[in-house]
């Protein structure tokens, strides 16, 4: 059927646009927010752009269904300002009719979604989660940008002025180590630091074992690992200990000093957003049938959401006219409908609650936009009018 066909077309490539828009907005925000944690030194700035892209794929599975939603909106409400409506109520066809074509898409995005929520978007947040942990495993120099004060794990802080990357210097030798004999089989990472500014909080070690704060100054520095831990090599500086508020520092200049860094975070727990559906369908706690559930759930809210834009969008001529309260009751709709389902899943996820009451709101929503979808195909108001008690 010709308007069948018109439906589906012009509905996926305002699905299309909208889709375009709205991951426009996303990379712009989380870009920025991937930006400010490569700044802090969370994450290297070489990965921000594969971050972002990871990021990106796991919100397919929710930016695809509400720019579904809002494409079939935007469709249904051009008609009706173009009084293709009109035409079509003209026909004797209803809002129901367009069922057939509703059920055409929600075959076409519900299986990309599908495929995002149940595969490639728990895939992309363990690669995600991998990136992250790689970087905040590392000694925390590692990570520094050059310019920008970093803070350590430990409550140290480091400054580098500029990073020179090529082999040589006397930071590589062996002996920079402070135990030669672990030093003699010590990983060297290429390049080097230029003058470096490091803030060692006392307590647990400190400086050379030190347990007062002290500050290190150096013209070079290299980052060094071996079988004892990470080592951050100094050449020509001085180091300052003493405590804050005292008169007395001490004062030791050095051509080659070894500091140790903090230990590296070694726990690794894949959360149960980035854990396969495979390995959800086998586990038995709550946490992991919560996210089953709600990845199942992300494809079914489009059923319900095809059925309220129908409803919704299939208004009558006489409000052609006023179409943003239409538009505005669909987004609230929207937000109505994923915050209770979000709740719910993450009482299920919490053990509070079974998926049956998961399911149940699918349900409710589900028959209250098909209960909408009758009473607009008969051609009668959505809601049925109130008939106040009269009064003697």
């Amino acid at each position: 059927m010709i308007l069948h066909r018109a439906f589906v077309r012009e509905t996926l490539h305002a699905c299309g646009v909208v889709s375009v828009i709205l991951l426009a907005v996303f990379v712009a925000v989380r870009g920025l927010g991937f930006l400010r944690q490569a700044v802090e030194g969370d994450i290297p700035a070489a990965r921000v752009l594969l971050l972002l892209a990871l990021k990106t794929i796991t919100y397919l599975d929710i930016i695809l269904p509400l720019a579904l939603y809002i494409g079939a909106l935007a469709v249904l409400g051009r008609w009706l300002r173009d009084h293709e409506l009109t035409v079509i109520a003209a026909c004797g066809i209803g809002a129901g009719r367009l069922l057939r074509p509703a059920a055409l898409l929600f075959a076409l995005i519900g299986g990309a979604a599908s495929l995002f929520s149940l595969y490639l978007s728990p895939l992309a947040a363990e690669a995600a989660r991998a990136i992250v942990h790689d970087a905040r495993s590392r000694a925390d120099i590692a990570g520094l940008l050059p310019g920008v004060f970093t803070e350590g794990r430990d409550g140290s802080v480091y400054f580098i002025e500029r990073y020179e990357s090529g082999e040589g210097g006397a930071a590589g030798n062996a002996e920079s180590s402070v135990d030669n004999d672990a030093a003699g089989n010590a990983a060297t990472a290429p390049g080097q630091f230029r003058n470096l500014f490091v803030y060692h909080r006392g307590g647990d070690g400190g400086i050379g074992g030190e347990t007062k704060d002290g500050v290190v100054v150096a013209e070079r520095g290299r980052l060094v690992t071996d079988a004892s831990g990470d080592f951050l090599v100094l050449q020509n500086g001085s180091r300052y200990v003493g405590a804050p508020g005292d008169a007395e520092h001490a004062l030791l200049d050095f051509e080659t000093y070894g500091l140790r860094l903090a230990p590296p975070a070694r726990d690794y727990r894949l959360p149960v957003e980035a854990q396969s559906t495979a390995a959800l369908w086998g586990a038995r706690h709550a946490a992991a049938r919560g996210e089953l559930h709600w990845r199942f759930s992300k494809v079914a809210m489009l059923a319900a959401l095809l059925v309220f834009a129908l409803a919704l969008g299939f208004s009558s001529t006489a409000q052609r006219k006023n179409r943003f309260p239409g538009m505005l009751v669909a987004l609230l709709v929207y937000f109505a409908y994923s915050n209770i389902a979000g709740l719910v899943a993450a009482q299920v996820s919490r053990g509070a609650t079974g998926p049956v009451a998961l399911w149940g709101v699918h349900l409710i929503f589900l028959a209250a936009a098909l209960f909408l979808l009758r009473r607009r195909h008969l051609d009668k108001p959505l809601l049925p009018a109130v008939r106040m008690p009269r009064l003697k």
